[in-house]
């Protein structure tokens, strides 16, 4: 498909070489035509009106104007009366091939067919990102942002929405954050990555993480700090969080973990494991990096406070928009120990110089108006309907089925009969359209574990929650 370029004169390369005896005239038609031969201009694509192309080649314009009438007479160019100059439909590239081997480019495969339901975990409602507020935060921080905003700016963010992200985490999350401790990052894989990077060179290279969790991404953020020779090691959870005393046995001096709503069982850490953590990093010189990737959503209970507010200087709390607004934005922020505050933006500042300034004005802008505030409201009560939803459907269909994790996120676990395939049960699902996850996944040794699926609601409509369920309800 050819791209519709708007205005009269969108760029193209012609390089005119004024010291050979070809006059001008000629090399312009050779390069167009050269051009439309390769595909490099492709059907239907609009060319720079005469005027334009003559002055960026610093030509006349009835130069060009010659060269195009002769390309349409060989019927390389089209033109109707009032309307733009465009490659001719039957002028199109690549040319074939000189070489008897090469062969037509196969069709591409039809992709798989589309699904009932995907019940994927860890991703928010797509089509309910809040794109008419951020476009409003987009215009309020440009309009408003002074000329020097548009510079690099400080790598560890824009002063202001530190002000605001710091403010944020003491109001809804119990932290003990200073601005000039919060450091602006791309997401929660940038952040992890350079927390880690600074760590290792401290000595702290061995990194555990939750087992089941997010052992993928753990692993390749210590990959990130291998110069140091970090290496990521995998804990058990239990049905009171991570196991400290298997913690303490790892060697590990760094843990990464979601303690409020733990990825992906959905159990809390019980308050007896916070303080015995705290005890363990002091104990060890360690440091726990807290992932709270899903804070904002809660159903049953009262909230859990950050963990970053017990010990600020044992404790690095890590943030994102990702799961509250849209992954797409990749927005994200650290709140670190004043020790290392420095250490991580020099870091941030290596790595890119900066997260983009305009979007972070934007941010801003959006927490200090109330729009984020409205915008996690709607959701928390979209998902609460979701996650009744899946609990009626799976109550009709499959009533023995136990649920767990539902009291905050947007992501049930079922546990399925003892002696289940719980890879069979993922793979017959597929087979009736219908998108189930299996816990093995997120384990570093799926095999010896209860068969247990991850119903993720974030996503997935009411709609398709009870048509899925219901097209693989004897599976269940």
């Amino acid at each position: 498909m050819s791209v519709d370029w708007s205005g009269s004169g969108p760029q193209l390369l012609i390089a005119l070489d004024r010291t050979l005896s070809t006059p001008l005239r000629v090399q312009v038609e050779g390069q167009l035509r050269d051009a439309i031969q390769s595909g490099r201009l492709a059907a239907g694509e609009r060319v720079p009106s005469s005027r334009a192309l003559a002055t960026y080649l610093g030509l006349s314009r009835g130069v060009v104007q010659d060269c195009y009438a002769q390309l349409q007479a060989e019927g390389y160019l089209s033109s109707r009366g009032g309307s733009a100059t465009r490659v001719a439909a039957t002028a199109t590239g690549p040319r074939p091939s000189a070489t008897p081997s090469a062969a037509a480019s196969p069709a591409p495969a039809p992709g798989p067919p589309r699904l009932i339901a995907s019940f994927e975990s860890g991703v928010p409602d797509l089509g309910l990102a809040p794109r008419a507020d951020w476009a409003w935060a987009v215009r309020e921080a440009c309009r408003a942002a002074p000329n020097t905003a548009f510079d690099y700016g400080d790598a560890r963010g824009d002063v202001g929405l530190r002000q605001v992200l710091a403010a944020y985490v003491r109001r809804v999350r119990a932290a003990d954050g200073h601005p000039d401790q919060v450091v602006v990052c791309g997401g929660f894989a940038q952040g992890l990555a350079l927390v880690l990077r600074v760590l290792a060179r401290t000595g702290r290279t061995r990194v555990a993480c939750e087992d089941p969790g997010s052992i993928g991404t753990v692993t390749a953020a210590a990959a990130a700090a291998t110069a140091a020779g970090a290496e990521a090691v995998p804990v058990p959870v239990d049905d009171q969080g991570l196991d400290v005393a298997a913690l303490a046995a790892s060697g590990a001096r760094v843990a990464v973990l979601t303690p409020a709503h733990q990825w992906p069982t959905g159990v809390v850490l019980a308050p007896h494991r916070r303080h015995e953590l705290i005890a363990w990093a002091r104990d060890c010189d360690g440091m726990i990096l807290e992932d709270d990737y899903d804070a904002e959503f809660r159903y049953d209970r009262e909230p859990i406070g950050s963990m970053q507010g017990l010990a600020p200087d044992r404790v690095i709390n890590l943030g994102t928009v990702s799961k509250s607004l849209a992954p797409a934005l990749r927005l994200g922020w650290a709140v670190v120990p004043a020790a290392i505050a420095d250490d991580v933006a020099a870091a941030k500042a290596v790595a890119d110089r900066g997260t983009p300034g305009i979007d972070q004005l934007a941010l801003a802008r959006l927490i200090e108006s109330g729009r984020y505030d409205r915008h996690l409201r709607r959701m928390r009560a979209e998902y609460s309907q979701r996650r009744d939803v899946l609990i009626e459907a799976l109550r009709e269909h499959a009533p023995h089925l136990r649920l767990t994790g539902l009291a905050a996120g947007f992501h049930a676990v079922a546990h399925l009969p003892e002696g289940a395939d719980e890879t069979a049960v993922v793979a017959a699902a597929r087979e009736r359209r219908v998108g189930l996850f299996g816990m093995g996944r997120y384990r570093s040794d799926p095999a010896g574990h209860p068969p247990q699926l991850m119903f993720g609601f974030g996503n997935t409509g009411q709609r398709a929650i009870r048509e899925g369920i219901a097209a693989v309800a004897d599976l269940l």
